[in-house]
Formats: C-alpha cells, sequence, structure tokens
C-alpha cells in the first residue's frame, strides 16, 4: 500500500486537473497564504486491513489538496471525521493538518478521482483515467473489507466498474440507483451503502444531518461484523 500511495501522489495524467491543482496551491486562498500547499494527488487514508472503505468524489481544492490528506482542512471533512469519531472509527473528531494525530479504526477512505477539480466537478474522462488508481487500492485492501461507504452518486457509479474488475462479478441489472441509506448486497462483493455527501450544501441545508450519518456508520459496523 506504501508504494501504491507513492505512485499516486506522482501521477501527472490529467492535463486539466495538474493545471488546477498546480494553480491552486500556487495562488492559495489567502486565509492559507502562508501555507504550503500539497498540490498534488491524493492517496487513501487509513488501515490497509480496513473492514470499512469510504468512497469519496475528489479533493477540496483548499482541502485536501492544501493539507496533503482526503477531507482534512475543510467543512466536509469536519462533519465527516467527527462522524466517524461519534462511531469509534477515528480517534478524534476533528482533521486539520497530516500531522495532527489523527487515526482510524477498521476504516480507510479513498476517492474516485485522486485530484482537484475546478468546481469540484471531475470530468467523467478523468474518473475513468483515475479509475485505475481506485481498483488496486481495492484489491489491496479485499482481504478484509466488508462494507463501502459510497459518499454521492459520482462515488456510487465509480464503484461498480471497479467491483467488476476486482471481483469479476457483473452488477445487478438494472443497476441500482443512488439513494441515501440506499443498500446493495452482492454474493462475494462487499456491501455497498449509499450515503449523501458530507458537502456544505447537504449539511448546511439539512439533507444530511448528523443523525443521518450516525445511522450510515452505525450499520456499516453492523455489516462488517464491528458492532
Amino acid at each position: 500500500m506504501t508504494s501504491l500511495d507513492a505512485r499516486i501522489a506522482d501521477c501527472f495524467a490529467c492535463p486539466r486537473l495538474v493545471a488546477w491543482r498546480t494553480d491552486v496551491a500556487v495562488t492559495k486562498r489567502a486565509a492559507f497564504r502562508d501555507q504550503d500547499y500539497w498540490g498534488r494527488p491524493l492517496p487513501g487514508f487509513g488501515p490497509a486491513d480496513a473492514e470499512i472503505a469510504i468512497l469519496g468524489l475528489a479533493p477540496a481544492a483548499h482541502g485536501g489538496n492544501r493539507t496533503g490528506r482526503i477531507f482534512t482542512g475543510d467543512r466536509s471533512g469536519d462533519v465527516l471525521f467527527a462522524a466517524l469519531h461519534r462511531a469509534g472509527l477515528a480517534n478524534q473528531p476533528t482533521s486539520v493538518a497530516a500531522d495532527d494525530g489523527l487515526a482510524l479504526r477498521h476504516t480507510r477512505i479513498f476517492a474516485a478521482v485522486r485530484c482537484a477539480p475546478p468546481e469540484n466537478k471531475p470530468l467523467p474522462a478523468e474518473r475513468d483515467t483515475c479509475a485505475p488508481w481506485f481498483s488496486r487500492e481495492l484489491q489491496l485492501v479485499r482481504p478484509t473489507l466488508r462494507v463501502v461507504v459510497a459518499l454521492g452518486a459520482f462515488a456510487w457509479a465509480a464503484w461498480w466498474p471497479a467491483m467488476i474488475k476486482t471481483y469479476g462479478v457483473r452488477p445487478p441489472v438494472p443497476r441500482p440507483k443512488f439513494g441515501h441509506g440506499a443498500q446493495v448486497s452482492v454474493p462475494g462483493v462487499p456491501v455497498l451503502l449509499g450515503c449523501f455527501h458530507v458537502s456544505q450544501q447537504n449539511t448546511f441545508t439539512g439533507r444530511l444531518t448528523p443523525a443521518m450519518l450516525d445511522e450510515v456508520f452505525g450499520r456499516a459496523k453492523a455489516l462488517a461484523g464491528l458492532a
């Protein structure tokens, strides 16, 4: 996994994303002007023998793209890690920097696209170019993985080709639709759970509440045999 993480961090495959992540790291946000931005693709975070995987969309321009750790240093991460801490899957409720002492338990987080995209909207071609990184990471955690929580419809859609490649299993027909709380069980494959993304658009409007996150992670723990 360490070797894979290093290879991911050195990827230059998507010109648009490379240009954007670099430009953001140079221009910076005023509040972070004295900080050195990571400005590279983000590897996954968490133990390589995790029973639960959380699949996100892509790093935030001034979050993970700044700090060098997924969901770290932004509002989405504030919500996510607080929920993981409540569920007993993280040792602390905050994630502000890559060296802040945060550790995950039984859980690994990665993204369908590893570079920060303009307007938080990666293109389908960029998702497909990044897919081999996801598939390889999935292969490495496969021996212990029991549950995958997809944050949002983009992550939900990215799961199916990775599942086919890693497990050699075809998805149900018709393919299950994303929805918060949706659950798909396919023999020989980790259970897939849908969860609204922890974006400010969802959390500030109440579309996604702490109680809703607690239910999803509680169910993930139960399905993984951790509850």
